[in-house]
């Protein structure tokens, strides 16, 4: 399984996609395989695709005979104990940024992120998967669970007043039963990655780590978790790829 933010235009970058032989491609900031060229739809086949607009979103592209059924998830979760009545302490899976949740082959579920956020939100990023973890706990706390893709969050950017800041966020995924690949498998703390997954603008003198592959329990034992390198993506992406190896 493979998360990549391809920086746009994904119908021109489908060879270097093919190159790494994966069975699910999950694709952030790509363009709506149904609005776009034959030659992509084509290569699409029966993709799941989620968006704002038709040129940036969310693709789910099944390969090697497999299935992907998108998942309906919708709900709603309201902060108790306030005496506040505003709209704030309220929200729904719909007005939260951006997320796709769907099964593989009926076996895996899995939850593709590519977070959101502006200057007006302060539930931007991070915030924004805190927020639909709330009210779709209890469908991600099972076996056989994956979350993947980008969350444009660091927990070098927590704030103390935050508490859905990234390690909190992280924390509570764990009391879950979902961790980190990556973190699992190279002994590292959140926030001191050694290994980027994005270069802004793409220049390598500005690496960051705000990409991720979590997995329940169940299915940390033997999954491995590869990062392309970057003399080869950064020609096309400011992303790196995750290359995520299942035990099963």
């Amino acid at each position: 399984m493979v998360s990549w933010n391809c920086n746009g235009a994904l119908r021109k970058k489908i060879s270097v996609v093919d190159s790494l032989n994966a069975e699910i491609v999950i694709v952030q900031e790509c363009e709506d395989p149904s609005q776009s060229t034959r030659a992509y739809r084509e290569w699409s086949g029966d993709f799941l695709w989620c968006g704002q607009n038709k040129n940036k979103g969310i693709g789910i592209f099944p390969k090697k005979g497999n299935v992907v059924r998108k998942l309906d998830w919708s709900g709603a979760f309201s902060i108790t104990g306030l005496s506040s009545e505003s709209r704030s302490i309220t929200w729904t899976t719909e007005e939260l940024e951006l997320f796709l949740p769907f099964r593989v082959n009926d076996t895996y579920t899995v939850l593709a992120c590519w977070t959101k956020g502006s200057d007006i939100q302060a539930f931007g990023y991070m915030g924004q998967f805190w927020k639909y973890l709330q009210i779709h706990k209890n469908q991600l706390c099972v076996d056989d669970t994956i979350i993947a893709g980008d969350f444009n969050s660091n927990s070098r950017w927590d704030k103390p007043d935050r508490w859905w800041s990234h390690t909190d966020t992280v924390n509570e995924l764990s009391k879950l039963g979902i961790y980190s690949l990556y973190h699992e498998q190279e002994g590292e703390r959140q926030g001191f990655e050694t290994s980027p997954t994005f270069f802004l603008q793409r220049n390598p003198a500005k690496p960051y780590h705000i990409d991720f592959v979590f997995l329940s329990k169940n299915l940390m034992h033997d999954s491995h978790l590869m990062i392309g390198g970057r003399e080869k993506w950064l020609a096309v992406s400011d992303h790196l790829p995750l290359l995520c190896t299942l035990s099963r």
